[in-house]
């Protein structure tokens, strides 16, 4: 009864703010909420407006007259956006970090951000790339790659600072890792090269990691487009939630080297898209508050113990790759042949694209809805069988 009414929720949210974005859309409004704090001082800024946000919970943006943008990052700084000519605020709070527009030669070290400027048309403002052509899935990137529009220069804790300097980087935006190697934050800084750290994987619900597209926008200056594609986002699942639960259960996995199954806490973002899809997540009570980590290594004799009797297996291949068929899986671990999915031949996969598309997770939701009510696969975006 508590899964069904948190369904209800959110299908009734979801539906509210499709109506809410249409009337945007069709009147023209600004996409902005006031502040219920009121006007917000900034070194003689005038506040205007704040962006809505529906989902997100991990930043914010509040919008000043003139064209001024601060995005604010849980956890991770704040960030005043200066539109292109325009003077940079005197007696800014030191902790606030600025970025003159225009941002066009930028070095992409988080990968997960690349599918937000794909969708933005954005991949001209990125110069400098922390991933190699090969590492990529997402079809521009490699295009812009290969046709030396983007560059390789080194990976997060091994930057090429001699090309990024040369290039004239004008930001790099960065994955948590770089919290590992806090010396080349350092490094970069001292180039005057800000660094914005990527934290949309820390969102509770899916759609609210979709959503920092929107923040994306400010830094290109696309929030209409931003505001229409996830609108179009939010459309899919509507369809989707109208639909009675299944009460089916899913184990989504992956398999180690060293033969230890990672899965996905309750309260990760995969978790929440089986719940949204009308499924039961199987380790729904998997959850550590020690640390923000999203997954959990565990023994294969524990996986076997909970996922055994599971209804669908979804097999994360994001990590090592896309497995061709079922006999693929079961070379990793002989004991998945007594598991019931496999039985009824109930078992997925995922495309190894699927992480760097954060901007498709609604497709993703619908992909796993489609698995748990017998849908056709050549109708799927990022799951196909095993057989």
């Amino acid at each position: 009864m508590i899964h069904a009414q948190k369904r209800s929720g959110i299908k009734e949210c979801v539906q509210f703010m499709a109506g809410l974005f249409t009337l945007a859309l069709m009147t023209l409004l600004p996409y902005a909420g006031v502040s219920a704090q009121g006007a917000r001082e900034l070194a003689g800024l005038s506040y205007d407006h704040s962006m809505e946000l529906l989902y997100a919970e991990r930043f914010s943006v509040d919008y000043y007259e003139g064209g001024y943008a601060l995005i604010t990052i849980e956890d991770g700084g704040r960030y005043l956006v200066v539109p292109e000519r325009a003077n940079v605020p005197e007696g800014l709070d030191e902790d606030i970090t600025v970025l003159q527009k225009p941002l066009d030669r930028i070095y992409l070290v988080a990968t997960s951000a690349m599918d937000y400027f794909a969708a933005l048309d954005g991949i001209g403002s990125l110069r400098l790339s922390g991933t190699q052509e090969d590492g990529w899935y997402i079809p521009e990137a490699k295009a812009a790659m290969e046709g030396g529009e983007l560059l390789y220069a080194g990976k997060y804790s091994a930057p090429d600072y001699e090309l990024i300097v040369s290039e004239g980087c004008d930001l790099a935006i960065e994955s948590t890792m770089i919290y590992h190697t806090p010396e080349v934050q350092e490094m970069l800084e001292g180039f005057d090269i800000p660094v914005l750290v990527e934290r949309s994987s820390y969102e509770p619900h899916p759609l609210g990691r979709a959503e920092w597209m929107k923040l994306y926008a400010v830094l290109l200056g696309k929030e209409e487009l931003a505001m229409q594609l996830f609108a179009e986002q939010t459309k899919k699942l509507e369809a989707v939630l109208n639909t009675e639960e299944t009460g089916k259960t899913v184990a989504f996995f992956y398999i180690s080297s060293n033969g230890y199954v990672n899965v996905r806490k309750a309260n990760d973002y995969v978790a929440k898209m089986i719940e949204l899809a009308g499924g039961e997540y199987v380790f729904s009570d998997l959850g550590d508050e020690e640390n923000a980590l999203s997954t959990v290594n565990m023994q294969m004799e524990d996986f076997y113990a909970g996922a055994k009797d599971a209804d669908v297996l979804i097999y994360n291949s994001t990590i090592d790759g896309q497995i061709e068929n079922l006999d693929g899986l079961l070379e990793k671990s002989a004991l998945l042949e007594d598991f019931r999915a496999v039985k009824e031949g109930n078992v997925w996969c995922t495309t190894q694209n699927l992480f760097q598309k954060t901007t498709g997770l609604a497709d993703m939701i619908v992909d796993i809805h489609a698995v748990l009510n017998g849908g056709e696969p050549e109708n799927m975006t990022y799951l196909y069988p095993l057989e």
